[in-house]
């Protein structure tokens, strides 16, 4: 029997899901079947519109071994499993003649667990009873999730999170759900049969595709112990976010409240003398603390480097103590056990790693008005942990709507390890880049303006003429404005000033859940929707309701971010431009992905508006820029008022 085509196999997939094929797509499909076919790397820039879940599927389906797929979001891992799997598999099944099983994996911590719902969450003493159901009173929101955690734990089929709506809290959460160190083990564990956690992992080792997140695959790479089953292709989409998700789960953090549980945790299990040890460790651990300043630790302190090693002593005393005492006077001694040490080894782990010091690690503190301090370890760069782990014995496509930064791809695959594009030698992994474009008419349906006029924002204070401009931007939209904000203060504040201000509702994150935002804002035209960080990414509202984008600053990191600050100096250290790898490429990712939310379909007509005249003025504004959409570009005030009152008067004759 020949081989389908990959045309017409993409013909038959796109037809299922009633859109319609873009030459972007096609050659999108192209380079992911040649890539899989030679055992290479792609990185592909597929801009909003261009259909990359089927630019990737398709030949991934049609190659036959298996294929995990690594997502970002929750929204799209579940639109590729609800929908354009189960409509892809069914379109291709005719030609392929086989019918290709797909399954979503998350870690363990993402599903319910029947034991610690059934046997209870091993409490601290004081934190009430043992039954955490009898321990919350029905009346309170926590006691309400868990009643109702306890009913849809009869119903779910998953008993993944994620499928639970509308959602709970974390903190009820946690009650029913356990890490991967806590877990007993199938094999140990009364529900192991029945645990959902474990009949995920057998689904995935039989499906072909497999799709999970980024962060479980960074746990992948990092732990040594593969959680994903073997796999003959990788395809990490929303690529531009693996670098901070990896750097996220390499992460490590100690604080004296977490010290303090896992004191109480394991002391009844140990004898005193081991106990009192580590309580002795987690009470001068604490007094350093209380002193702590936030910012980088290029060099560890005498009393904190004393407080570590105590920690770090009195826990590997402990862990070894609890792995050889047995006490069946304690209530399920083996899931209190397991707690107890996943808590302790957790802290030895971190205590250890920071008093072993490394000059690939950033150590810093961080204080928070309501929880106190934090230690927290990461690394300087995860290039090495990727370019190691993630391009070996399989073939990687890397895809997201923004990977080119400032006009190529190197900045970007820099960071993931790789080498500049073209350059070979031994084991150096081979990768090439793709831009498949947008079908987006971009300078037509789109303008950047820069409020060149404006004075440049400085790290503190209210910008009255940027709020001047902000309030006649929107009433020239009548609207229709997505405000994003480099800072939760700052979306606070204008959304106070402007309430007061003008006539349009002005819906502020925070104030509900996101979805809920989002839902609002797409429903009423005149609506406008302030936020931070998640709207820069998160927000897909096609139509009349988003026909303004306005971003407040250009979204440089902190200059006090320890991560980021001793990044750029790691760069400039080996001779580089440390300002334009680190702060300039973190803003430029940033203003793409917010630029993107204007223009979500064919029919899509406004402007990104950027308060910032650095973006017009200054020496990096060019590199940015290169990194945006290539929208009509404008620095005239009065131009582009004009141009908001027409799409405005254009959307409200056609009723919208």
């Amino acid at each position: 029997m020949t081989k389908p085509s990959l045309p017409d196999l993409l013909h038959a997939a796109v037809s299922a899901v009633g859109g319609t094929e873009r030459p972007g797509q096609v050659a999108m499909a192209e380079a992911v079947a040649e890539a899989i076919d030679d055992t290479s790397h792609r990185l592909i820039q597929a801009g909003t519109g261009t259909g990359k879940s089927l630019g990737y599927l398709v030949p991934a389906l049609a190659h036959g071994e298996r294929v995990v797929v690594a997502t970002a979001t929750l929204a799209l891992q579940r639109q590729l499993v609800e929908r354009d799997l189960p409509r892809t598999v069914d379109a291709l099944h005719p030609q392929l003649r086989r019918r290709p099983q797909f399954a979503i994996l998350k870690g363990r911590s993402n599903y319910l667990c029947l034991h610690r719902l059934h046997e209870g969450a091993p409490q601290d003493e004081e934190e009430g009873l043992f039954d955490q159901f009898e321990a919350a009173t029905p009346t309170s929101k926590l006691g309400k999730d868990l009643l109702r955690l306890r009913d849809w734990a009869d119903e779910t089929e998953t008993g993944d999170r994620d499928d639970l709506t509308p959602g709970v809290s974390d903190k009820a959460w946690s009650q029913i759900s356990v890490s991967s160190r806590e877990c007993l083990g199938a094999t140990k564990c009364a529900y192991g049969a029945e645990c959902f956690a474990e009949a995920a992992r057998e689904r995935a080792k039989l499906a072909d595709v497999v799709v999970t997140n980024h962060a479980l695959l960074a746990i992948d790479a990092i732990e040594g112990a593969p959680v994903l089953p073997q796999h003959e292709v990788l395809i990490v989409d929303e690529a531009h976010e693996l670098v901070s998700r990896v750097t996220g789960v390499a992460t490590g953090e100690l604080t004296p409240g977490q010290v303090n549980r896992a004191v109480k945790r394991a002391a009844k299990l140990v004898d005193e003398k081991t106990a009192d040890a580590l309580q002795t460790a987690s009470e001068s651990f604490e007094r350093v603390m209380e002193l702590a300043l936030p910012g980088r630790l290029e060099q560890i302190p005498e009393d904190l480097g004393y407080a570590l090693m105590s920690l770090r002593d009195a826990a590997r005393n402990v862990i070894s103590a609890i792995g050889a005492t047995r006490d069946k006077s304690v209530h399920d001694e083996d899931a209190v056990r397991k707690q107890a040490l996943a808590a302790v080894e957790s802290i030895h782990t971190v205590a250890e790693r920071i008093t072993n010091g490394s000059e690939y690690d950033v150590v810093w503190y961080e204080r928070h008005d309501r929880f106190g301090a934090t230690l927290r370890v990461a690394p300087l760069s995860v290039s090495g942990l990727l370019r190691e782990k993630l391009f070996e014995d399989r073939s990687v496509v890397l895809t997201s709507a923004t990977l080119k930064i400032g006009g190529d791809f190197n900045g970007v695959a820099a960071s993931l390890g790789l080498s500049p594009e073209g350059v070979e030698g031994d084991d150096v992994p081979v990768w090439k880049g793709l831009d498949v474009g947008s079908p987006f008419d971009y300078p037509k349906q789109g303008i950047l303006y820069v409020a060149k006029h404006l004075a440049t924002p400085g790290r503190e204070g209210t910008r009255g003429d940027m709020m001047d401009e902000l309030a006649e931007l929107i009433e020239a939209a009548g609207g229709r404005t997505l405000g994003l904000f480099s800072s939760m203060r700052g979306a606070k504040a204008a959304a106070e000033e402007l309430r007061g201000r003008i006539d349009n509702p002005i819906l502020l994150q925070g104030e509900e859940t996101l979805g809920e935002l989002i839902k609002a804002f797409a429903a009423d035209p005149k609506t406008c929707l302030f936020g931070t960080l998640s709207l820069w990414q998160g927000v897909d509202v096609p139509g009349p309701s988003c026909q303004l984008v306005v971003m407040d600053r250009i979204p440089f990191p902190r200059p006090d971010d320890p991560l980021m600050s001793a990044r750029q100096k790691s760069v400039e250290e080996h001779g580089g431009n440390g300002f334009m790898a680190v702060a300039a490429t973190h803003a430029a990712l940033l203003m793409a992905q917010g630029a993107g939310r204007l223009v979500r379909a064919t029919g899509d007509r406004g402007v990104v508006a950027v308060l910032d005249p650095r973006l017009a003025t200054a020496r990096y504004g060019s590199f940015l820029r290169a990194t945006l959409p290539d929208f009509w570009y404008t620095t005239d005030r009065n131009q582009v008022r004009r141009s908001l009152a027409a799409i405005d008067a254009t959307a409200q004759a056609d009723g919208k």
